[in-house]
């Protein structure tokens, strides 16, 4: 990247999340303990999902690709920061750079359109539940989850490699805890008023329409519960419905705020608490609202729980002969 004095070079320095806190060694296992939910409760939860039969359905199929986007999410941030607040050292190389950016733009697309998706799932199951086994075929899911994955690499490809292009003048540091691309921006020597456009149309697409269509979809969908005789199929509905509208929430209200604004119009230290909400703290709270508030998500994992459990007497017994 061009700097201002006419020298190259292919560093960045990320400032990080803790630079001005009272206690960062702290904060800093506390982030690493929310990695650690995060990773095994998605794990876990995909696990279930694949071993149980039972859950061999559109919306858990679904379900896994979720945790699978927030694995890799939360995985590509939180380690680089880790490692660089024990290491000191706050470097980050131009293609570490690039890849942060494709890959949280890339997961960001993928979890919009899913999300959008798992909610049209919800729709026909409840509102249309006799063409859903007839539209919600297998080969149909695989082609939902595959397109979430390739509208996010396309557009995170297009983005990634329009901004990585820009040139820099002065200070390398980046004010963000990983390479954020209107973070990076705020770097360039050139005029990305025309980009930072771009961005905002990004969102509206990715982000405002898909909202406005998960919304509808459950204003549908209420409006069918409501008119369901069987208290227990209303509980039901409500259940995986309230869950998908909690992750929901917790996923385009922050990204909304984020991309939906001016560029310069959020302090850093607002901005960093919004990605910290949606990259880290997001991915570890999905598992948990569908594992607690979905009995069969529970049964399930009784049904593990009990054969670990099984497995380890068995060994036990046989140690003893």
């Amino acid at each position: 990247m061009g700097q201002g004095n006419g020298s190259t070079t292919t560093d960045f320095v990320l400032v990080g999340l803790f630079s001005d806190s009272r206690h960062p060694t702290l904060l800093i296992v506390i982030v690493l303990l929310i990695l650690l939910v995060a990773v095994t409760g998605n794990y876990i939860l995909a696990l279930m999902i694949w071993s149980d039969v039972h859950l061999h359905t559109p919306m858990y199929f679904l379900l896994t690709q979720l945790s699978l986007m927030d694995l890799t999410l939360i995985s590509t941030t939180v380690p680089k920061m880790v490692t660089n607040f024990f290491s000191g050292h706050r470097g980050i190389s131009y293609i570490t750079c690039g890849v942060q950016i494709f890959l949280y733009l890339m997961l960001g697309v993928a979890e919009c359109v899913l999300l959008t998706l798992m909610a049209f799932d919800r729709y026909l199951a409840i509102c249309s539940p006799l063409r859903y086994q007839i539209i919600m075929t297998p080969q149909v899911c695989v082609q939902m989850a595959a397109g979430s994955w390739a509208g996010g690499v396309l557009i995170a490809l297009i983005h990634t490699m329009y901004a990585m292009h820009f040139s820099t003048c002065g200070s390398r540091e980046i004010h963000h805890f990983f390479c954020e691309v209107m973070a990076l921006l705020k770097l360039s020597c050139e005029d990305t008023s025309t980009y930072e456009k771009v961005v905002l149309v990004s969102g509206i697409v990715f982000l405002l329409i898909p909202f406005g269509l998960i919304l509808t979809s459950y204003t549908l969908i209420f409006l069918a519960v409501l008119h369901m005789k069987s208290p227990e199929a209303k509980n039901k509905a409500l259940a995986t419905c309230s869950s998908h509208l909690c992750v929901v929430s917790l996923y385009f209200g922050p990204a909304m705020v984020i991309y939906m604004n001016p560029a310069s119009s959020l302090p850093p230290e607002v901005d960093q608490r919004l990605f910290v909400f949606d990259v880290i703290i997001t991915p570890m709270l999905n598992p948990l609202i569908y594992s607690l508030r979905n009995k069969e998500v529970l049964v399930a994992l009784k049904k593990v729980l009990g054969r670990k459990v099984m497995f380890k007497v068995l060994c036990l017994n046989i140690a003893r002969f």
